[in-house]
């Protein structure tokens, strides 16, 4: 720990050291004879109990000489003579088998004649002879018994109340479970984070404070104290927490906000205090709180009634150690959130969490970065274009695209290849997104059919609706929960969205059913799921985007403060009785219209539709080069022979992922 701790140090222009930490501050260390005092004195006591347990559980023996002994055999009231190597032990019939024990003169007193004169009166007693024990047997039964059961007691008593057991001690409640990260065991730097540029150069500023203080202070400027990063679950916050521990050169305590809670009342505040004595005993160190709104929710809404609240407690506690009267300016506190509207004010001002970092969903030259730096652990085959992949992979985050990479090297070894190529990581995309084909599932012809037809649907209006993009494959093969899918090919990353797309991503959504009701006149059940998109959308423009003209540019929430658990939840209502049947009325017209507009569609291209549902159940997996292929030919046995005569079941698998698709529900 010492040699962290110099690395860290720097020196100013006048040869002074700028360690915050006084010259001789070097944590108590416990007094070795305390250290063995107490577990000699604890071994002492347990002996002594162990010996006085014995004598109160042990039978009750009286001494006696031999002389009495021949006299009570004579008289006949002893009942059984044991006879040993040094001491003779003789029970007497007295109703309470009371035991008497003789020291005889020699080793060799009982000789025959001995015996037999015990066993020679009117009512002779039972005699035995107690086989002679080795002295290691003896030494067994002396020692070893007490000896097993202190070594039993010390591992379940001692060790708990010295805190090495796995809960960490019965008197270790209060000390915190931080983890300090060493450069040995933290490898992970800015050349393994990627797609997160603007977040790395906000870390950046702190690092190089904890690196050279000294011209900071020089210009006056205050480094923020604390660093909330915020974003997406997958994003890559935890990563680049390790990442500023690989960089830093200064000790890194991380622990989890939930590691702060116990059943005990007061122990998330001790560990609280005890954190920040560590990390002010190393300092400049690093603080990481991993998921903080576990313990960072707002307060004021404690338990009903009154009463202990064990989180306000500890949030009470950090806020303090951040920002309180006792501070020190060589500790950095790093936190990440993916809820930060549930955080507390407090933590969110200048002297606490004053940095908001944003880490956000990576866009189409971010994914690229990033496969690129999880590819560099993977054998790739020289065709492999990963610009390709992370085009196809929109709303993708960086845990998704780690898995894909590790997904695909799976794949590559299961098929028996010697490189991962671009067949491997589609198959993968479509695994991570959707999960994995189900091509065991057997389905009867008509339900067959009726998939093909509610697929076909959904790829007709996306090959005759500009507004969405553009078809990338359609197939009937089940995958996940999933019977049958469409996907999409985006042209490119999309962060806003205009009236005309939503309508027709509707459309669309909505194409399955009015296949199933053109072709079948009936409806099934397979469409639930696209009804239940095609709803919300329409909801949201009505509520949350203002694009319905009769209701206006308006939000209409429907959520309400819980006073006491802190949390939204659907209560009572922001606008009248009247305002909402107005709300049902234009969400069920804009899904009207557009059912009807994809009724239109499918209708006027029925035979392209009819093409799409028979190769669908003849190959059950189609891509847009081959419907293009059946929409100039109108065969479907041009399209084999297009596809080489193969007729294969299912294609090669290879697809491409879609910010839009569809799904067969079954």
């Amino acid at each position: 720990m010492s040699g962290y701790l110099v690395e860290a140090e720097t020196l100013d222009e006048r040869g002074k050291s700028n360690d915050p930490r006084p010259p001789q501050q070097q944590p108590p260390q416990p007094p070795r004879a305390r250290s063995i005092l107490t577990p000699v004195v604890i071994i002492a006591m347990l002996v002594g109990l162990f010996l006085i347990g014995q004598q109160a559980l042990g039978p009750e023996e009286k001494e006696a000489t031999v002389k009495e002994l021949f006299e009570k055999v004579r008289m006949g009231g002893v009942e059984k003579v044991v006879i040993g190597e040094h001491t003779t032990v003789y029970t007497v019939r007295d109703g309470k088998r009371t035991q008497y024990q003789v020291t005889v003169p020699r080793a060799d007193y009982w000789k025959p004649e001995k015996v037999d004169a015990l066993t020679g009166g009117p009512n002779p007693p039972t005699v035995e002879f107690e086989e002679p024990s080795g002295f290691w047997t003896s030494m067994l039964v002396t020692f070893g018994v007490p000896l097993l059961l202190i070594l039993f007691l010390w591992f379940l008593l001692f060790r708990q109340f010295r805190g090495g057991g796995a809960g960490g001690g019965v008197l270790q409640f209060g000390r915190s479970k931080a983890r300090l990260a060493t450069r040995d065991r933290t490898r992970v730097t800015f050349e393994d984070v990627a797609g997160v540029e603007e977040a790395k150069e906000e870390v950046k500023e702190t690092i190089d404070f904890l690196k050279h203080p000294a011209k900071f202070r020089r210009m006056g400027a205050r480094i923020p104290r604390g660093v909330l990063l915020v974003g997406q679950p997958g994003t890559g916050k935890t990563l680049l927490a390790k990442a500023v521990a690989g960089e830093a050169g200064v000790p890194f305590l991380s622990i989890s906000g939930s590691d702060f809670v116990e059943m005990f009342v007061g122990v998330g505040a001790s560990r609280v205090r005890d954190l920040f004595q560590q990390a002010k005993k190393n300092a400049p160190a690093i603080i990481f709180l991993d998921e903080i709104d576990a313990i960072g929710r707002k307060r004021g809404v404690g338990i009903p009634g009154g009463g202990q609240d064990e989180r306000e407690s500890t949030l009470n506690a950090i806020l303090v150690e951040m920002d309180g009267f006792d501070t020190d300016e060589g500790i950095v506190v790093m936190a990440a959130t993916n809820r930060p509207d549930m955080l507390d004010p407090a933590l969110l001002r200048p002297g606490r969490f004053d940095k908001v970092v944003q880490v956000d969903m990576p866009d189409m030259k971010a994914r690229e970065e990033i496969l690129r730096v999880h590819a560099r652990k993977v054998r790739m085959a020289q065709d492999v274009d990963l610009k390709v992949i992370a085009k196809t992979t929109p709303m993708f985050s960086g845990a998704e695209l780690e898995a894909l990479i590790n997904e695909a090297a799976l794949t590559a070894v299961a098929r028996e290849k010697d490189s991962v190529d671009m067949e491997c990581l589609e198959d993968a995309r479509d695994k991570v997104r959707w999960g994995r084909q189900r091509k065991s599932r057997m389905m009867e012809d008509e339900e067959k059919k009726l998939t093909a037809y509610h697929e076909a649907g959904h790829a007709i209006c996306s090959y005759h609706l500009p507004a969405v993009d553009k078809l990338h494959k359609v197939t009937i093969i089940p995958r996940g929960p999933a019977g049958g899918m469409t996907m999409l090919m985006p042209k490119k990353d999309v962060r806003l969205v205009n009236r005309q797309r939503v309508l027709a991503e509707i459309t669309l959504g909505l194409g399955g059913r009015a296949a199933e009701e053109v072709f079948f006149d009936d409806m099934t059940s397979g469409a639930s799921s696209d009804i239940q998109r095609a709803t919300e959308l329409a909801r949201m423009m009505v509520c949350e985007w203002g694009m319905s003209e009769r209701v206006g540019p308006v939000r209409y929430g429907i959520t309400q403060r819980n006073v006491y658990l802190g949390a939204d939840f659907v209560g009572r209502t922001e606008f009248s009785d009247e305002t909402a049947r107005i709300i049902d009325e234009e969400v069920q017209r804009i899904v009207s219209e557009c059912y009807e507009k994809a009724k239109e569609i499918i209708t006027e291209h029925r035979e392209q539709t009819e093409l799409i549902a028979e190769a669908l159940m003849r190959f059950e997996v189609l891509d847009a080069e081959e419907v293009e292929t059946l929409f100039r030919e109108k065969s479907i046995e041009a399209l084999a022979r297009a596809r080489g005569r193969k007729g294969e079941v299912g294609g090669s698998g290879q697809s491409g992922d879609s910010s839009q698709h569809t799904r067969h529900a079954q």
